[in-house]
């Protein structure tokens, strides 16, 4: 007898083949048999020719701390997501050594949130086993983040690491990875990963090919150095003979529209040549982060607390706000060129500023009879640094070109949760790819969008017997209806629930039933399984 069948359903089995009438038998935690069952079993549920797939891997996302405040990840479930990737663009709550570890914590905070209670790791091994211990809903499996490991050895210093320091960083990377970790992440955008040459950075993913890791990186510039951007990464991972995800590709800023295509052409010349490149995407035209990142990079050398003292000193501000009235070379100055009207605040630190929650700068700044860039230090300054921002800087035709390339997986990025308006992309990523791209748009078929959140990111992220509706793979299953799914997050008000998601099985526990969670717990934490090449 089974413990659970799914009959008559409509099975995309995740390998971008066609649909094919049939049920899904599972025992245990395991998928046991797939096509027209006459088993019994304790359970069975008629999905009425609803779709049966594998569940959607969110394959980049911030729920790193997140995750211990939700365990039941019921915003995920809801979408049909079984597996998180976390540790990505080089933010991630380990590694750190306890004299950095209010540093770690200040840094990561404006994206991944902060817990209410003292973090008990200090290693990635030890992070895996609070997650675990956490007993989540879902599956999650990370990254060893570049930003964590900088601070540990070296705090926000702007200047090239020694030999010594690299060699220290490298011995923390591979305890990551002998841990479990699926690769290495950088923020190259972000300080301290600004601040790092890519011959240090190459340096660094020697590491990798020992364990067969992963190199995914936030590329220096989205924006007016999408391209060189995207040259370097590729540079990086062929002088250290890795495999490469670029994040969240996009071409920010209305003037770099376009370049998405010559940045898709240099990832088709590298594959050409042999090396293994691959991208995600979100499927939206707006981005998330933080209010700092807009700030030029010097200023946010030696961490958030030294950037608000920059911003208390005038002839600083002086600086800054001449740096931010034009173009840039060397870093990418996206307010210039998409304008402050772009930038809205979904979230702040302070009850005092939560009126302006879901305003733009440009707004703000009028209400407040202040010059843009003045108005935006000055809240920095209020809100102590820790204020979320989403950011309408892309094309929904360059969005297009990326969902619809074959080489790029969806995922959300999505954001903590903690307060304000967050980007809808944390409450509807997953539907949305179905409602707009598959049935609206027609961008994809359905296997075609199915593949790119399961199977795909499985391969990618090396996570294990899942992905696919095959007998003897994992338990993890999402049932939906491809006429009804829909999001309904907006960015005004982005905390709504989907629809069209009836069942979610997580290593073989019925987690989501009618569109409900159950509160089933039973997600794990997926330790890539290195072949260590000694």
């Amino acid at each position: 007898m089974l413990d659970l069948i799914l009959k008559n359903g409509r099975i995309v089995d995740g390998t971008g083949n066609p649909w094919f009438a049939g049920d899904v038998g599972i025992q245990g935690n395991k998928i046991v048999a797939v096509g027209q069952l006459h088993e019994d079993a304790l359970k069975v549920i008629d999905v009425n020719k609803q779709v049966i797939s594998p569940g959607f891997i969110d394959g980049h996302c911030h729920s790193d701390l997140m995750i211990f405040d939700y365990p039941h990840s019921e915003i995920k479930m809801r979408q049909g997501v079984t597996a998180e990737v976390v540790g990505n663009c080089g933010l991630a709550p380990a590694p750190f050594v306890p004299s950095q570890a209010e540093l770690l914590q200040s840094y990561v905070q404006p994206v991944l949130g902060q817990t209410k209670w003292q973090w008990p790791w200090e290693t990635v091994a030890e992070y895996m086993d609070a997650v675990a211990n956490s007993r989540p809903s879902e599956h999650m499996a990370t990254y060893v983040a570049h930003g964590a490991l900088r601070i540990a050895v070296m705090g926000f210093a702007n200047r090239p690491a020694t030999g010594p320091e690299i060699a220290q960083m490298k011995v923390m990377l591979e305890d990551g990875l002998r841990a479990g970790a699926i690769g290495f992440s950088i923020g190259l955008l972000y300080a301290p990963g600004s601040y790092t040459s890519k011959e240090e950075i190459a340096e660094l993913c020697s590491v990798l090919p020992k364990y067969n890791g992963l190199f995914s990186t936030h590329i220096r510039g989205e924006g007016n150095n999408l391209l060189p951007s995207v040259k370097e990464v590729i540079w990086i991972a062929e002088r250290a003979g890795v495999s490469l995800h670029i994040s969240h590709l996009k071409a920010a800023g209305k003037r770099n529209w376009g370049q998405i295509n010559d940045a898709l052409e240099l990832i088709e010349d590298a594959r050409s040549r042999g090396m293994d490149v691959t991208c995600d995407v979100y499927p939206y035209n707006a981005g998330s982060t933080s209010l700092t990142t807009i700030l030029p990079p010097w200023v946010l050398e030696g961490g958030i607390e030294s950037a608000l003292e920059v911003l208390r000193d005038p002839s600083l501000r002086a600086r800054v706000r001449e740096e931010l009235s034009h173009e840039q070379t060397t870093w990418d100055n996206l307010v210039c060129s998409t304008g402050w009207q772009s930038v809205f605040l979904s979230a702040m630190h302070t009850e005092r500023n939560r009126h302006l929650e879901g305003k733009h700068l440009a707004e703000i700044s009028e209400i407040r009879g202040q010059e843009p860039a003045e108005c935006m230090m000055d809240l920095l300054l209020e809100e102590e640094g820790r204020i979320s921002i989403v950011y309408f800087h892309m094309s929904d035709e360059d969005v297009k070109q990326v969902v619809a390339y074959d080489k790029s997986l969806i995922a959300s990025d999505s954001l903590t949760c903690d307060t304000g308006k967050p980007h809808p992309r944390l409450y509807g990523t997953f539907p949305r790819v179905f409602a707009k791209y598959v049935r609206e748009n027609r961008i994809l078929t359905l296997e075609q969008a199915v593949r790119k959140v399961t199977s795909f990111p499985v391969q990618r992220f090396k996570l294990g017997k899942r992905g696919l509706i095959v007998p003897g793979y994992i338990a993890d299953v999402a049932v939906f209806n491809p006429d009804t799914i829909q999001d309904h997050a907006t960015f005004e008000n982005p905390r709504q629930y989907p629809d069209g998601i009836s069942h979610v099985v997580v290593n073989g526990a019925l987690s989501l039933t009618g569109g409900q969670h159950t509160h089933a717990r039973e997600g794990s934490f997926i330790r890539a399984q290195h072949c260590c090449k000694h």
